[in-house]
C-alpha cells in the first residue's frame, strides 16, 4: 500500500517536473533553423512589446483654441508634466461616505455623521445629497451660516431635485431664525 502511494505521488509531482528538465536540454538538432518566439526576440533585441499598443495622450489638435478656458494657469500647474487633474475623484466612496454619515446621522451623531458627508465631498465636489446632507447637521449642531450655504449649494446643483423643497423650506426657516436673532 505505502509504495503503491509512493509511486501515485511519484507520477504526480516529481516525473513532470523531470519531464520538462529533459525537454529544456539542447539535443544535437535543437535550435537549427528555428526562430526563437517573439517574446524572446524582443528579449534579445532589449525592446519591449509595448511600444506596438502605445495609447495616444496628447491632446486633439484645435484642443486649446476649441476650450480656450479648460487649461490649468502655468503657476498652478506646478511644472512641464502636463498633469491638470488636480483633485480626487470617487462617486462610489462618495456614496459609501454619505451612507455611513446617514447611519449616524438616524443615531443622532451629527458631528460624525458631518465629517462623513464632508469627505464625501472630498471625493465628488459637487454630491448635492452631501451638501443638502451636510446642511441638515449643521443646522441640528448651531451652524446657521454654513447650514445656509449648503442648501443653496444643493439648490445650484439640483434645482428641481427630490429635495429642493426640503432646502427651500430650511433656507426660509433659517432666514426666520435670523431674524429673530437680530432683534
Amino acid at each position: 500500500m505505502r509504495y503503491g502511494i509512493l509511486a501515485f505521488v511519484f507520477a504526480l509531482v516529481l516525473a513532470p517536473a523531470a519531464w520538462s528538465q529533459q525537454g529544456t536540454q539542447p539535443g544535437p538538432n535543437s535550435g537549427k533553423g528555428q526562430t526563437p518566439p517573439p517574446s524572446a526576440r524582443s528579449r534579445e533585441a532589449g525592446e519591449s512589446s509595448s511600444r506596438d499598443t502605445r495609447i495616444d495622450l496628447s491632446p486633439p489638435k484645435d484642443d486649446e483654441k476649441n476650450h480656450p478656458f479648460s487649461s490649468v494657469p502655468e503657476s498652478d500647474s506646478g511644472g512641464d508634466n502636463g498633469v491638470q487633474e488636480l483633485h480626487a475623484w470617487d462617486p462610489h466612496r462618495a456614496a459609501k461616505d454619505v451612507e455611513v454619515g446617514d447611519f449616524y446621522f438616524h443615531r443622532k451623531n451629527y458631528r460624525a455623521a458631518l465629517d462623513r458627508y464632508t469627505e464625501a465631498l472630498e471625493w465628488k465636489a459637487d454630491d448635492a445629497l452631501a451638501n443638502f446632507r451636510i446642511g441638515e447637521c449643521q443646522e441640528k449642531l448651531h451652524q446657521p451660516d454654513e447650514a445656509r450655504k449648503h442648501y443653496e449649494t444643493y439648490l445650484k446643483i439640483l434645482p428641481h431635485g427630490p429635495l429642493s423643497e426640503d432646502a427651500q423650506k430650511a433656507l426660509a426657516r433659517l432666514k426666520g431664525s435670523e431674524g429673530r436673532a437680530a432683534k
